[in-house]
């Protein structure tokens, strides 16, 4: 754990010094005006760290959002100035671009500023854009009590960066859709209780018109696991943790996140089942699923991995865990690990999507 803040806190630190490194030298401006530019530069990553530091609580909600909002994105903004500085610098290296392109120039500083504000402006409305993942459940048992369509989501993160109006959109959409059951495989919450509060979200989640099932994810142990257990109860949200319910003919399973070290495993939450009825498992993190196999689990919805947001993380994630995203199927049982409906941070997705997933069970 200590790595990985470690990690967290000095590559920024790194990126962000090459980054201003290599643009102060491509900037054809005075002195004081490239001192300007730096400043602005370093902004929004001393944002990027108060996001993390400061007492965003306290602060008025429209300073904590800008506070939170911007600095969580310019780490995604930063990822990619980077991986641009260095493939102008690779180019140069091999004679592809003139050597004078990084020495005060005015053509490389304009198409870097346009490529930059293109492609994130881009992001920006594709992780609006929400996609919907249809499937379709064929029971061994078919039994009419079964409800026919379920709308699926993680990943809602709801708080500073999405907040009470996209809410109120996602909430419009599931709506649309006409479902008999909702399912929610965690991280409705992103981190903030009082953001939750001060934007009415509970009441936004009650205008859903079919019942919720969910289970808990890591964040909302982040925000402090009792408040998110209230917070799930205000929202008439059926919270599953390590706990069974039936609705219908349909057994579903709320795993507690991995989180919690002394969750029980899955093969004990399956002596609480009836072996013979259609069973989903809420899992948040996509772990060992192998274990889902091995219980004669149906179909287990996950999420948790965004997939990385933006490539590459992508890539990375791919190499992380057994499935990262999309359908997956080990023997008879078959997984779902979705991107999310909602985001951490910066509102962007690049080479991944933000979806929410319909199913039909069919006879």
């Amino acid at each position: 754990m200590r790595l990985w803040i470690l990690a967290f806190t000095l590559l920024p630190i790194l990126g962000q010094c090459y980054a201003m490194w290599r643009i102060w030298q491509m900037l054809p401006l005075p002195t004081p005006w490239r001192v300007a530019a730096m400043v602005l530069l370093a902004l929004p990553m001393l944002l990027f760290f108060a996001a993390f530091v400061c007492p965003l609580d306290r602060m008025p909600f429209a300073a904590a959002a800008a506070i939170y909002e911007i600095g969580t994105a310019w780490l995604f903004i930063l990822i990619y100035l980077v991986m641009s500085l260095l493939l102008i610098d690779l180019m140069r290296m091999v004679h592809i671009v003139p050597q004078s392109i990084t020495k005060g120039s005015a053509v490389a500083s304009v198409a870097l500023a346009v490529w930059m504000v293109g492609l994130f402006v881009a992001a920006n409305v594709h992780y609006n854009n929400k996609v919907k993942q249809t499937l379709t459940l064929r029971p061994t048992t078919p039994s009419a009590q079964l409800p026919k369509k379920i709308v699926m989501m993680a990943d809602l993160h709801l708080g500073y960066t999405n907040r009470q109006a996209e809410a109120r959109r996602w909430v419009d959409m599931v709506n649309a859709e006409q479902p008999d059951l909702i399912l929610i495989a965690g991280d409705i919450i992103d981190g903030s209780h009082r953001a939750l509060r001060d934007q009415r979200m509970a009441q936004e989640l009650r205008r859903l018109k079919a019942p919720v099932y969910a289970c808990l994810g890591n964040h909302e142990y982040i925000a402090g696991v009792d408040g998110s257990i209230s917070f799930y109860r205000e929202a008439g949200i059926h919270l599953l943790r390590d706990s069974v319910a039936t609705v219908g003919g349909l057994t579903i399973i709320g795993r507690d996140d991995r989180t919690n070290p002394r969750r029980l495993s899955l093969s004990q939450l399956v002596q609480q089942t009836d072996s013979t009825s259609l069973t989903i498992l809420l899992d948040h993190q996509p772990y060992h699923l192998e274990e889902a196999e091995q219980c004669g689990i149906d179909f287990q919805l996950s999420g948790h991995t965004h997939y990385g947001q933006v490539w590459p993380i992508s890539w990375i994630e791919d190499r992380l865990y057994e499935c990262a995203f999309g359908e997956h199927q080990r023997g008879r049982t078959r997984y779902y690990v979705t991107s999310g409906m909602g985001i951490w941070g910066g509102k962007f997705r690049i080479g991944t999507r933000s979806e929410y997933v319909v199913m039909e069970i069919s006879s």
